[in-house]
């Protein structure tokens, strides 16, 4: 969620006189951070989730389950709850550890859909591995404590999309007609974002500035009785509200793709996304670089969008749809056509993979950069001279290329370097699925990397386990100083390979075929920053180096189970081994040891396909609904009941009463976990 300031928001016309301004502010800001925040040292290793929600009305009754729009009387219900003011005992682990200390309440925030909510824990969480436990309990808490202070007809779910948004007729409640002057959208009203001027200026803008409404196509699933070429029904292509009705008949909408036309469709998409605090700026930068090309496996293997507006879609994530739902680039940015009033033209939408590497760590190579980077260089040259090094430089000026698209009025007057809203403006709306994220101007909190490419899970259990296996994974890549570089182009690809209908186990995906590192392991030659064998890493650890080699000898495709579990030759040891093989090298009781293989059993079953997707199985209750025709429809009645198996998933886990007998294929989503 990007900043909630308040003022007198620009239309585009006005802010893009402005957004010169915006942009030179922002970089004095961050260089008043740069230059105070550049030597911190030692700051504590935290971490921190975000688990979002989407909140329906269901009853058994009713034949319709819908969105709520009640987002804002939930939050002051949230509010006004003085109870939550108050530190709370969490509940104990699944292996029955109760914490500590009592901590703050979790933390409820609003989003862009007027239908979601966002929760975090109400502090930080630390690295020591019974804390690690907590994580479940306390994503379990923060689900019961949104219910509670809900209607009894609704239920905060985490589904990544609601599978019939954007359909005709009713599916919001209270229902308001389709469309709107800032939206202008044929499929969804504009009271379906929040209403604060934040989001319905930021909509307008993206889309003024655009020359058009944002093209969401998404390929439709070819099924038995599907329609050849498919047209999708639900477009008007007779509407005159507004000049940009004109799209459609201009090709907005082409055959065999579910077409959208806001930005509701992709921003009204639920997350799990994780924030790690580093030691100083060094390591920030070392994480952010080494879990960039994580990133496209972990959108796979949390693969959980297969829906889209009432129709099955040929694609299982959601990144590409909110890339598009967002994408505010002119034509002449776009290439369609020649530079006259652009100043460039831009490869990638503001929501997008990264394009940069920012560690100066000697390992990276020349040759893993983008090659068709975009920066602005009089604002690299600005960094430099105020004496930022040219690889973090050029991060921030390929990040500043982009215009601020909410500008208030209020903020225009007077610069202040105690605050860092003119740099946040453009930051928090690069939306990579990295993020580095400087400290705030009170340098109170360190530097950050945001890991923010994983779909939501259906279950506390599998948000808990991805959470947690992520953090395991940075304690893995500090302790034996692994090496995932890759070509940057490499990951734009295998995040394009990522949306592929499970991709997890039938594509294959680049990856670094050595992780360890061809430098000397620091402290001493003893080998103490290299797994054991135990963990499958000696064999791998005993390649020859080739650092100066061809650059194409160092990575190779593989499939996420081999990235995950390890390969059969036992070339390559696999994440899993790996975090496995840094337990064993740690002081880690039984019991913690024991829960902690519960999480790393979910994510080794789910590469291996023993377990599926999110996706897979939402993909497979529609297909196996005595309700669906085989037509890539997905009706009220199917949506009802998948909605529904979803809220009984939750209860059941909340009870603790496991779900068995439930069917549906819930077994093949969650095993005997």
């Amino acid at each position: 969620m990007g900043l909630l300031a308040l003022g007198t928001a620009l239309d585009w016309p006005e802010a893009k006189t402005k957004a010169h301004h915006v942009r030179a502010w922002g970089i004095k800001q961050l260089l008043e951070i740069w230059n105070k925040a550049k030597v911190k040292e030692r700051d504590a290793m935290l971490w921190g989730d975000e688990v979002e929600y989407l909140v329906v009305t269901y009853s058994k009754d009713d034949p319709k389950v819908l969105l709520s729009l009640r987002q804002a009387d939930i939050l002051a219900a949230l509010a006004g709850d003085k109870d939550l003011a108050k530190e709370v005992t969490p509940p104990a682990s699944p292996g029955g550890t109760k914490p500590k200390d009592k901590y703050p309440s979790p933390v409820f925030h609003p989003e862009f859909g007027r239908f979601m909510l966002e929760a975090t824990p109400g502090k930080p969480w630390g690295i020591d591995f019974k804390e690690l436990l907590h994580v479940e309990p306390d994503m379990k808490l923060r689900r019961a404590i949104a219910k509670d202070h809900m209607l009894p007809n609704e239920y905060p779910i985490t589904l990544t999309t609601f599978p019939r948004i954007g359909s005709p007729g009713v599916f919001t409640e209270p229902h308001y007609p389709v469309s709107g002057p800032k939206l202008r959208s044929q499929f969804v009203p504009d009271e379906i974002a929040n209403p604060h001027i934040r989001f319905p200026t930021l909509a307008a803008n993206i889309r003024s500035r655009r020359g058009r409404k944002v093209q969401v196509n998404v390929p439709v699933f070819r099924d038995e009785n599907t329609p050849w070429p498919w047209k999708d029904p639900t477009v008007n292509y007779d509407l005159h509200n507004w000049p940009e009705d004109d799209d459609v008949r201009n090709g907005a909408a082409p055959d065999n793709f579910i077409h959208m036309d806001a930005m509701a469709f992709g921003m009204g998409s639920c997350c799990l996304q994780i924030t790690f605090q580093a030691k100083n700026i060094t390591e920030g930068r070392k994480m952010y670089d080494q879990l960039s090309p994580l990133g496209p496996i972990l959108l796979a293997l949390t693969a959980a969008t297969p829906i889209y507006k009432g129709f099955l879609a040929d694609t299982d994530v959601r990144w590409n749809q909110i890339s598009k739902a967002v994408d505010d680039r002119t034509a002449e940015e776009l290439g369609e056509k020649p530079l006259q009033n652009d100043r460039w033209r831009i490869p990638k939408s503001r929501y997008a993979s990264n394009s940069t590497y920012i560690s100066e760590d000697p390992r990276l190579r020349e040759e893993y950069l983008d090659p068709n980077l975009v920066i602005d260089p009089e604002i690299k040259q600005q960094l430099l001279d105020g004496g930022m090094d040219d690889r973090l430089a050029t991060h921030f000026a390929h990040l500043f290329i982009r215009d601020p698209i909410v500008i208030f009025n209020e903020d225009l007057e007077v610069l202040d370097l105690s605050k860092t809203d003119h740099f946040e403006n453009i930051q928090s709306t690069n939306w990579q699925h990295m993020r580095f994220k400087p400290p705030p101007a009170d340098n109170n909190i360190g530097w950050r990397v945001e890991f923010r490419p994983m779909e939501i899970q259906i279950t506390d259990f599998e948000n808990a386990a991805f959470s947690v296996f992520m953090v395991l994974i940075t304690r893995v890549i500090l302790s034996f100083d692994l090496n995932f570089y890759i070509p940057i182009t490499k990951v734009d690809e295998n995040m394009e390979t990522a949306h592929k209908r499970d991709a997890v186990l039938q594509e294959k995906f680049w990856f670094r075929r050595n992780l360890f590192s061809s430098r000397p392991s620091r402290g001493s030659g003893s080998g103490t920053n290299t797994p054991r064998s135990g963990g499958g890493g000696s064999r791998a650890n005993s390649r020859p180096p080739s650092p100066v080699g061809p650059v194409e000898d160092e990575y190779k495709l593989m499939t996420v189970n081999e990235v995950i579990n390890g390969d059969e030759e036992g070339e390559f040891p696999g994440l899993i081994p790996l975090v496995e093989s840094y337990l064993d090298s740690v002081n880690v009781d039984v019991a913690t040891r024991c829960q902690l293989a519960r999480y790393l059993d979910l994510i080794r079953k789910r590469a291996s396909g023993e377990l599926w997707t999110a996706a897979r199985w939402i993909r497979e209750f529609v297909k196996g609904h005595e309700g669906y025709r085989r037509d890539s429809v997905v009706s009220e009645e199917v949506n009802k009941d998948l909605v529904g198996n979803v809220i009984e998933i939750g209860e059941r886990e909340a009870k603790g009463k496991g779900f068995k007998g439930l069917g549906r294929g819930v077994e093949k989503l969650l095993g005997g976990f």
